[in-house]
């Protein structure tokens, strides 16, 4: 049987914010564009942004009844389709039962995807809302929608292949930045013994041409500039003298890493590199390639967003909230693998950074405080029952003499 796909537009306002408010939800074959099923409905006093998650809701609901197996759902509020999306935070507790009856939903079909679209390409949906606010208005009904805060049952895992932080299934029910929890690892001044712990040796790959003109470097293939090889060199010298013991050597696939991670592994032991996609670099979308100053003269408002929050990613990129999720779980199966040995783990500014961050149960503030160096090594301790030292952080001392 044939997979059937459905379109889903949706949105949602009130005049006011909050005032009278209601939503509008479209819903075409994927194939032909065809207008399926419409829904609207106004909903007394509420926001723009409860609005426009009852708009979602409605269209999803609409989709199961007319038995969907994919939904492709497009809005013209990027804060619905980012929580959604896990990107962002659900901060406000009167949307957070909203996105969970949406994950919920979600969750009946095989796969969603969620698209941000500007507001003139969502005009159906648009028409459909501002008609039911004016009947919302009409009716002088001023019932608030949106419930006191309460207890929701997390919802199950989103549906379908959005990759972005696991969805608003994930953070409806855990609501805040994420991150592995190390603040209930026990806590003591007693030294441990560290050959009970499995020790990681986190190496920032070598310098490239981007990293000395200050460029973001993400996803793209950069090599090694002829410094950072002579960095590549000293580093694996340094760790054959630190680790001789290292039993694995995994990296991220970038060619400027796995460079790093194969002289580190000749070094140490002849040892193959295991490469792991989880360690990649953050995708930094548009800004890949751009500096600093070009992001903030073409993005500025995006940028602000951006160096805020985790949860929010760069344009067509991803956030650091992503990252996070997946270098955690590199972390768990690189414990589970090798239990009291040591590994080095040879990847990116970002991923080394929240890995850090994580061990030492840092805020996100400790992300634009920690300046890592290219080549540079950082180690951490983690034992079975939970505890961690961070016994080294960006040590540069083998490249003295570069």
């Amino acid at each position: 049987m044939a997979t059937r796909t459905v379109l889903v537009e949706a949105d949602g306002g009130s005049r006011g914010n909050p005032g009278p408010a209601g939503y509008g939800a479209v819903l075409r074959d994927a194939a032909t564009g065809e207008v399926l099923a419409e829904r609207s409905e106004a909903i007394g006093t509420a926001t723009n942004n409860v609005a426009e998650y009852r708009g979602l809701i409605a269209g999803l609901a609409a989709a199961a009844e007319l038995g969907a197996d994919e939904v492709d759902v497009r809005m013209d509020s990027k804060l619905v389709v980012e929580q959604m999306c896990g990107r962002w935070q659900i901060k406000h507790p009167g949307l957070r039962p909203l996105a969970a009856e949406a994950a919920q939903l979600v969750g009946g079909f095989t796969a969603v995807r969620f698209s941000w679209i500007p507001r003139d390409r969502n005009t159906h949906a648009d028409a459909l809302a501002n008609a039911a606010m004016d009947a919302a208005a009409a009716s002088g009904v001023a019932t608030p929608t949106v419930e006191p805060p309460r207890l929701v049952e997390p919802p199950r895992r989103l549906g379908g292949p959005e990759p972005a932080g696991g969805g608003a299934a994930e953070v409806a029910a855990r609501a805040e930045a994420p991150g592995a929890d190390l603040t209930s690892a026990p806590v003591s001044w007693e030294p441990r013994p560290s050959f009970t712990a499995t020790r990681l040796i986190l190496v920032r790959h070598g310098e490239t041409e981007y990293t000395e003109q200050g460029r973001y470097s993400g996803r793209g293939d950069i090599p090694l500039s002829s410094k950072g090889q002579a960095q590549v060199r000293a580093t694996a010298a340094r760790l054959a003298a630190l680790a001789p013991d290292t039993v694995a050597v995994v990296s991220s696939p970038l060619s400027r890493c796995v460079a790093t991670a194969e002289a580190i592994a000749t070094a140490v032991g002849d040892l193959p590199v295991r490469r792991d996609d989880e360690l990649i670099e953050c995708d930094f979308g548009a800004w890949e390639g751009r500096t600093f100053a070009e992001v903030r003269e073409g993005w500025a408002g995006e940028l602000d967003a951006w160096l805020a929050s985790t949860r929010v990613a760069p344009p067509d990129g991803e956030s650091f909230a992503t990252v996070a999720e997946r270098c955690a779980r590199v972390v768990r199966r690189l414990l589970d693998a090798y239990p009291g040995q040591t590994v080095v783990v040879v990847s990116h500014v970002s991923p080394i950074k929240l890995m850090l961050r994580d061990a030492l149960a840092a805020t996100d503030s400790f992300l634009h405080r920690l300046y890592l160096d290219a080549a540079g090594v950082s180690v951490l301790d983690r034992w079975p029952d939970g505890g961690v030292a961070v016994r080294s952080v960006n040590d540069t001392a083998h490249l003295a003499t570069l």
